[in-house]
């Protein structure tokens, strides 16, 4: 099978380009009956090992073409909405834990009961591990590994400041002196203007007892005084010179490629723990991980175990059983799990994960010591997100945040409308 490889590199780099693997492949054009389309987000280095797993399934599977499909943050979601409103989308595609609920309950995704366990055997995932992809009583997807939150920090430019290395325990007042001091040595900022990531702020909600989106009922989990001292936090910081300018942190999509770390425009990150692998391969320097700071020294993380990213079936699909039985492929594959590694998380499987560890790299097994090590400090898993929490994370928490960070508005007017908005788009 071959890859073109300008395609390969249009397609990972956010182009709607398709990458077929059934021309020029071994498998007779008379086998090639099933078509699949699979569609995703992420890094070249994601990219590339999907696509090698699509290969190795049609090496394996007589009959079955996958055409694959990997864009930018942004422009993934835009084109799903394409798909929903045309009633074509992918018969896979890609979600994460803060937008199943929401496309599930918009009718994009197809129920995988009637699948477990003919061609989808999951059951060793473990009860709990299903719970993470149930909504409403029903498996609208599959887990590909689990991850957290995380902070990552270029383990040299700590050093060349003389600043000791950030441990699990570090508080956001401590977080905010090292960050103010790291911009003084490295010439980057500190870290990024975090204020804008709803994932953080739901942490440090939880680390408060509070939570993004109501624990019961439809609704958010906090006041309009949580989010001023949330608000007033990072522009405090980022006056003192320890976040990034507000035009560095409006291009992040939340995507390793648009991060302030990734760019080199600040020493520590922020995001997801199954994410170090891929900035690590476009960062020089040794980075570290270790867990977001919190309100107080031996107080709650805020920090609880997620699926990392998801498989779901297009409900409009005609071949929901072959879309099933790739994503079996792709979880429970011993040869597909040392091809993806950690970085889409740490297997579900007890036996991939067993199998692929002995050849992990350095850095995916600081991912998988940093997922074992929240052991003790993981919180109970939230209920599932409303409907609306993609539109409230992109449409509401972002464009507010930019606005402070460029000064048009005060933190109290930004959390008043934050609440305004926020309940006007949650739909439960």
């Amino acid at each position: 099978m071959q890859v073109n490889r300008r395609s390969f590199l249009m397609g990972s780099a956010g182009a709607a380009a398709g990458l077929a693997f059934g021309a020029g492949s071994a498998i007779p054009a008379f086998a090639a009956d099933t078509s699949l389309r699979a569609m995703w987000w992420g890094s070249n280095d994601r990219a590339k090992r999907t696509l090698d797993v699509a290969k190795l399934y049609q090496s394996k599977t007589s009959g079955v073409t996958i055409v694959g499909e990997s864009l930018s943050g942004d422009g993934y979601w835009t084109k799903l909405a394409t798909q929903m409103a045309g009633r074509s989308i992918a018969d896979v595609f890609q979600l994460e834990p803060g937008t199943i609920s929401d496309y599930s309950k918009r009718g994009a995704c197809m129920p995988l009961d009637e699948f477990v366990p003919s061609a989808l055997k999951v059951q060793s995932f473990g009860a709990d591990m299903l719970k993470l992809t149930t909504i409403d009583g029903k498996l609208y997807g599959v887990g590909l590994g689990l991850n957290s939150f995380a902070m990552f920090f270029d383990t040299v430019e700590f050093e060349k400041a003389g600043i000791p290395l950030p441990t699990p325990d570090l508080t956001w007042d401590e977080y905010a002196k090292l960050a103010v001091e790291l911009a003084k040595s490295s010439g980057k900022s500190g870290g990024p203007y975090a204020a804008r990531y709803a994932y953080v702020f739901d942490a440090w909600l939880r680390q408060r007892g509070k939570s993004l989106f109501a624990k019961e009922g439809v609704g958010l989990g906090f006041t309009a005084d949580d989010a001023t001292e949330w608000f007033d936090y990072w522009e405090r910081l980022r006056k003192a010179g320890g976040t990034v300018a507000a035009d560095v942190q409006t291009l992040d999509q939340n995507t390793i490629d648009t991060n302030s770390l990734g760019v080199g425009k600040s020493v520590i990150g922020m995001a997801y723990s199954n994410q170090m692998i891929g900035y690590q391969l476009i960062i020089k320097n040794k980075l570290g991980i270790t867990m977001l700071p919190r309100e107080k020294k031996g107080g709650p993380s805020g920090h609880y175990y997620r699926p990392a990213l998801i498989w779901s079936v297009g409900a409009t699909t005609k071949n929901g059983e072959a879309a099933a039985k790739f994503i079996d492929f792709f979880v429970n594959d011993i040869e597909a799990g040392k091809i993806l590694g950690v970085e889409r998380g740490v297997p579900m499987s007890p036996t991939v994960r067993e199998a692929i560890l002995p050849q992990l790299n350095p850095t995916e097994q600081e991912t998988v010591k940093y997922v074992n090590m929240l052991k003790d400090q993981v919180g109970e898993y939230p209920p599932p997100v409303p409907m609306g929490a993609t539109q409230f994370d992109q449409r509401v928490l972002r464009p507010i945040c930019d606005e402070l960070a460029f000064e048009r508005t005060s933190p109290a007017d930004a959390a008043t409308r934050l609440i305004e908005e926020g309940k006007a788009t949650i739909k439960g």
